[in-house]
């Protein structure tokens, strides 16, 4: 069974506009995967430490057979292929950040996952992307991403 999966990136390392496109395409080119679309890219201040450059940030729609955990082995591979690294600091600068934000309407919770991504609902750069791709988007939780926007500042994030 195939499930519509969005998948919110980020960098603001080396050369992030760059990194984001290789990514799309990395993306494109997932097995047992159909890409759908890209929201428009967009550069955002950091919710992390303020000594670090903007992000570039976007969101893709895919269609996917593989389970959410088979496609977290795959994103977690096309970040390390990019550089990523994971040294603990919480929202740090880094080459790159491919989240799963949504697989279906599923919900999973464990050890490894996430899904929906818990900061989904409260971060700009994942919400007006979303709005882009999905306008009328429901989460499972029954809200609807217009109307989180309501709530959520644009905070300097422009297209670009």
């Amino acid at each position: 069974m195939s499930e519509l999966v969005y998948i919110g990136l980020g960098a603001n390392l080396q050369s992030p506009l760059a990194t984001i496109k290789l990514a799309l395409e990395e993306l494109a080119n997932l097995p047992n995967s159909e890409f759908i679309t890209v929201s428009k890219i967009y550069s955002s201040k950091p919710m992390g430490p303020a000594d670090q450059p903007d992000y570039i940030n976007a969101v893709a729609l895919i269609k996917t057979e593989l389970t959410a955990h088979e496609l977290f082995k795959h994103t977690c591979s096309i970040e390390d292929k990019h550089g990523r690294t994971r040294l603990g600091e919480h929202w740090g600068a880094r080459t790159l950040d491919l989240d799963i934000l949504l697989f279906g309407q599923q919900l999973i919770n464990d050890e490894t996952l996430i899904i929906p991504h818990y900061g989904l609902q409260q971060r700009e750069f994942v919400i007006y992307p979303l709005l882009d791709i999905t306008p009328d988007l429901v989460l499972p939780c029954s809200t609807s991403v217009a109307a989180l926007t309501s709530n959520i500042p644009l905070n300097g994030m422009t297209p670009i």
